[in-house]
């Protein structure tokens, strides 16, 4: 599929990138996670287009074609700015669809905005971070505030998200494209990730969701806390993919979109 060219939007003075794919279809709306842009969806964007869906995959603020000013970057921050999003372009309770940490904010928005999302589809995303994961954040936001922190950003993403199996040029590509995030977003944004409390969002998740998680030993998320807060969420694995598992294996997780909406419906 060519690219589209991207739109753009301001809210508060700060343009807000997204690409937008026409469609009569219900809209699904696609949000990347930390230090990627609207990209790392391409074949979710092509899939959904390919059903005669409107597709909007946005870049956050402070990422790919948006601005970054320099700002506190937290969760229910970005969750407004989609929520803008959606009132300006008419996006009637869409599909969201997160990756890692657009799955927290895609989170965050149907929990304080339940009127606002049809479905939610959490990919890989440490919604409920894991105790033994806190222990490590100290370290790595110390590092990425240093003036190595590129370097301190390759070894951290290149070790913890994908596996041997991955596809070795998808890897590189990644690494390199995510140590080209402004370092005061790369900073910010992980301490938006590490601050997130879902609990403080809601007591229970009433909108329909789907947990994906990449074939990895330990989980992203706390899977016990997020079960609590949302009783009623389905959950599948991919196979033989690391963290990235939209771009290495788009044939599972559009499938498991695909079949969690049709069951959804029937329900």
């Amino acid at each position: 599929m060519a690219e589209t060219p991207l739109r753009t939007i301001s809210r508060d003075g700060t343009s807000l990138a997204f690409l937008e794919i026409e469609g009569a279809g219900p809209p699904v709306l696609l949000v990347h996670g930390w230090c990627c842009d609207h990209a790392y969806f391409a074949p979710q964007a092509e899939h959904f287009a390919a059903q005669g869906r409107r597709v909007i995959a946005v870049d956050l603020r402070g990422h790919g074609a948006s601005d970054a000013p320099v700002q506190s970057y937290a969760m229910p921050g970005f969750a407004d700015d989609l929520a803008f999003l959606c009132g300006e372009l008419g996006l009637e309770r869409p599909l969201v669809v997160g990756h890692s940490m657009g799955g927290i904010v895609g989170f965050d928005l149907a929990a304080r905005r339940p009127e606002l999302v049809g479905a939610l589809v959490m990919i890989d995303a440490a919604v409920a971070l894991p105790a033994g994961a806190r222990l490590a954040i100290p370290a790595f936001l110390e590092a990425l505030r240093g003036p190595s922190y590129r370097e301190a950003q390759r070894a951290y993403v290149g070790s913890a998200l994908f596996l041997p199996t991955d596809d070795p040029e998808r890897r590189e590509r990644i690494l390199d494209a995510m140590g080209a995030a402004p370092q005061h977003v790369m900073v910010a944004a992980f301490e938006g990730l590490r601050d997130y409390d879902p609990e403080a969002a809601t007591a229970r998740l009433e909108t329909l969701a789907l947990y994906v998680a990449a074939d990895e030993p330990i989980p992203r998320a706390d899977l016990v806390r997020l079960r609590a807060l949302a009783p009623a969420m389905q959950y599948g694995q991919t196979v033989g993919s690391g963290h990235f598992c939209q771009l290495e294996v788009p044939e599972q997780v559009n499938a498991m979109i695909d079949r969690f909406e049709k069951v959804a419906a029937a329900g």
